[in-house]
């Protein structure tokens, strides 16, 4: 099968959730020194820890984009805790394709930026 899948290719071509949200609460900003993929990340989180929008910008591969772009979707209404209880498997099988162990640091890459989005900012 080709890394490429066509879910991987539409949502990297029309990204959900994409851009910036004015009036977020929190802001998180990963990025992969190995191939340098970036995300930025803002996130409106309510006084009982849920996520209640979340958008993203990201400058990188197909397989990043399409992953921030789903766990996106998945993020509304999650707590901290629910995105840490995800696993590697999850998330490539949500991506549908096989990756290698470098191509799965791109696949969690939105992930971290979730998870950051919670922690306090100084």
């Amino acid at each position: 099968m080709d890394i490429y899948s066509e879910i991987i290719l539409d949502h990297y071509k029309h990204p959900h959730n994409h851009g910036r949200l004015v009036g977020a609460t929190n802001t998180a900003t990963v990025y992969n020194p190995i191939c340098g993929d970036a995300i930025t990340l803002d996130a409106r989180i309510d006084e009982c820890g849920r996520i209640q929008e979340v958008r993203f910008e990201s400058k990188g591969c197909a397989i990043s984009t399409a992953s921030m772009s789903m766990l996106t979707d998945i993020a509304q209404g999650k707590e901290k805790k629910d995105l840490e209880l995800m696993k590697q498997e999850d998330i490539q099988g949500m991506l549908g394709v096989d990756l290698s162990p470098s191509r799965i640091k791109c696949a969690l890459l939105g992930q971290e930026a979730l998870i950051r989005a919670f922690e306090p900012h100084i």
